[in-house]
């Protein structure tokens, strides 16, 4: 695999919508014969002003160990496991998504594959990748649900989702 040819590198948070950019960037990369660069970005819950304040490593690892875990049961729920026919680099990073995907995406051959809510009219992280990238930005839609699974998944409580004997 030539680096010439750039990467495609891809947002995956655990949303519909990521999952679907996963897929998608899989395609992309088996197509062009590019490396897949799967990041998901973290903080920690209270923000990063506040963590400074009161500082915890343990706390941190905690945190960090979920976002693993969050970019491998993706890769697990979107793909069945990580792809053998491409290479695929599983990156955690620090920070807000926007400039972790900028910063990782930084050539221009690079391209790079988010997902996006189905109705979202707020997308700060799609907005800051569309003004502050070098590469290509695929935005792809998450899945549309029926209004009746949607309407029954706003009613829906822990219990609902519990494992029955």
């Amino acid at each position: 695999m030539r680096s010439d040819r750039g990467r495609v590198v891809v947002g995956v948070g655990g949303s519909l919508g990521s999952l679907a950019a996963l897929r998608a960037a899989v395609d992309e990369a088996r197509a062009a014969g590019r490396v897949l660069v799967a990041v998901t970005a973290w903080e920690p819950p209270e923000g990063e002003a506040l963590y400074a304040r009161n500082p915890d490593t343990d706390w941190a690892a905690y945190h960090e160990g979920r976002a693993r875990d969050v970019l491998d049961r993706a890769v697990q729920e979107a793909l069945g496991g990580s792809p053998k026919d491409i290479a695929v680099r599983k990156l955690v990073l620090r920070g807000k998504a926007g400039p972790v995907l900028c910063t990782v995406a930084d050539r221009p051959q690079d391209l790079l594959v988010v997902g996006a809510r189905a109705g979202a009219r707020r997308a700060p992280v799609r907005r800051h990748l569309h003004r502050r990238t070098r590469c290509a930005v695929l935005t792809v839609p998450a899945p549309r649900l029926p209004k009746r699974t949607l309407r029954s998944l706003r009613h829906a409580n822990a219990e609902d989702f519990a494992l029955q004997g």
